[in-house]
């Protein structure tokens, strides 16, 4: 297993640089920071939808590209509620520039049908929002970044992953951490446990391939080999498919330790497939795409002992409750994952900061205060808009040190460090957190 009280060093070969991570654990059942919303779990919130023709003239308008249909929708409501309760916490504290800021949805869908986002975009640009939060899939944001660029609205994602994505665009923000850091995690957890001979059941897809080529490095550094799946061999397969007894079949007969899946709801399929065939399922991996809840698709016991990675600190109860609390007033729901919750909400925390810097909701302007609220230039720590918010407005530099535990941005425009979170899955085939992994990246 992955030591957790002493750090561990590697290098991971990405492109024509080498990418050092330095891994340590988190000894905290909980979040990795101790920071709270400015509002408390009893607070009935609202919805905070704009009105028709709002502007950045009116206020802050935080439009949103996030899955709302299509592999990915069962991210949509943790990183939708980590908009809105941002929104609300802003809000509360005043707005931003002297007025509520609103939000502007709009549907990202997934990889399999790209004109939902290319629509979605356009409706963003034509509304010319202050900030689009998402998307959540890598490919869909490469399908969408270019006409961001060119319209100067930044695009902040709460989710990519994407090495493709690193220093893309100067409109182009992340707050989760690059594809290096999650697959050097993934591929020490993977080795640690003992399994020397690997084989990735990957779909074609930027996300896929990307994290595959880290983790493989990452297995490949501590001795190991992949024995089907690798990169090269031509192996992955399309993003939608359905069926995979070929797949399946092909990856057990190479004998292999352990298995990867990194898909998204690919995955519902594969896993039956691995257990008809025999497959040993507590030697199985998953990554963010597909570390979720199955405690209603399969028998109970299915994944027990699998184990999986979600980029990202483990939210403190109270930030929990307070997204449980937005998701529950707004949106008549009940919310139980939370992944990119924090990321969403940290994304939007920082648009609004970078707005109130620059004293203009106009989007190229929050572009070019982002780094600064980040931490990236120093100054006083703060953990709520509202504090933060205060010290801007009394002329101070600050560091915003939000609810994802991520560092300043990079010259990449992406986390300077991070945390990996490790689930265990239990009888109910639910991923349990583990410990949180931080993951620092220089280039």
């Amino acid at each position: 297993m992955i030591r957790s009280k002493n750090a561990l060093r590697t290098a991971v070969l990405a492109g024509a640089g080498i990418i050092a991570i330095t891994l340590s654990g988190c000894a905290s059942g909980g979040s990795t920071t101790s920071t709270t919303a400015s509002t408390d779990s009893a607070t009935t919130y609202a919805s905070a939808t704009c009105a028709s023709g709002a502007s950045t003239k009116d206020g802050l308008v935080v439009g949103t590209i996030l899955p709302q249909t299509g592999n990915l929708a069962f991210l949509n409501p943790p990183e939708q509620a980590g908009v809105g309760l941002a929104v609300a916490d802003i809000n509360a504290a005043g707005g931003v520039n002297g007025a509520d800021a609103c939000i502007l949805e709009s549907d990202s869908g997934d990889s399999t049908d790209l004109s939902v986002s290319t629509a979605s975009a356009q409706k963003l640009i034509d509304a010319g929002v202050s900030v689009a939060i998402g998307a959540a899939s890598s490919s869909v944001s490469l399908n969408v970044v270019d006409k961001f660029t060119s319209a100067k609205i930044v695009q902040i994602s709460p989710a990519n992953t994407s090495a493709k994505l690193s220093g893309y665009s100067p409109f182009y923000w992340r707050t989760a951490p690059p594809d290096s850091v999650q697959g050097s995690a993934l591929g020490q957890l993977i080795t640690g446990d003992g399994n020397s001979n690997i084989a990735f059941l990957v779909f074609n897809d930027a996300y896929g391939t990307g994290l595959r080529d880290f983790t493989q490095a990452s297995i490949e550094s501590a001795g190991g080999k992949v024995v089907y799946g690798a990169k090269g061999a031509g192996q992955e397969f399309p993003p939608g498919q359905t069926t995979f007894s070929s797949e399946v079949t092909a990856a057990i007969a190479s004998k292999p330790d352990a298995i990867v899946i990194l898909a998204f709801d690919e995955t519902k399929a594969i896993i039956p497939e691995l257990v008809a065939q025999g497959f040993d399922m507590s030697k199985t991996y998953y990554s963010d795409g597909n570390t979720s809840d199955y405690g209603t698709a399969f028998d109970k016991g299915t994944l027990l002992n699998a184990q999986g990675t979600i980029p990202g600190a483990n939210p403190n109860d109270a930030f929990k409750a307070q997204l449980v609390s937005w998701y529950k007033d707004v949106q008549g729901g009940t919310l139980s994952d939370f992944s990119y919750g924090p990321e969403s909400y940290d994304a939007t925390i920082l648009a609004a900061l970078a707005a109130q810097k620059a004293g203009s909701n106009v989007s190229a302007d929050v572009q070019k205060n982002l780094a600064a609220v980040s931490g990236s230039t120093g100054g006083t720590e703060c953990t709520t808009f509202a504090d933060c918010s205060k010290l801007l407005t009394d002329g101070k530099e600050i560091h915003y040190k939000g609810q994802s535990g991520v560092g300043p941005f990079n010259e990449k425009n992406e986390p300077s460090s991070a945390f990996i979170g490790i689930y265990k899955f239990d009888d109910a085939n639910k991923p349990i957190w583990q410990q949180a992994i931080e993951g620092q990246t220089s280039y």
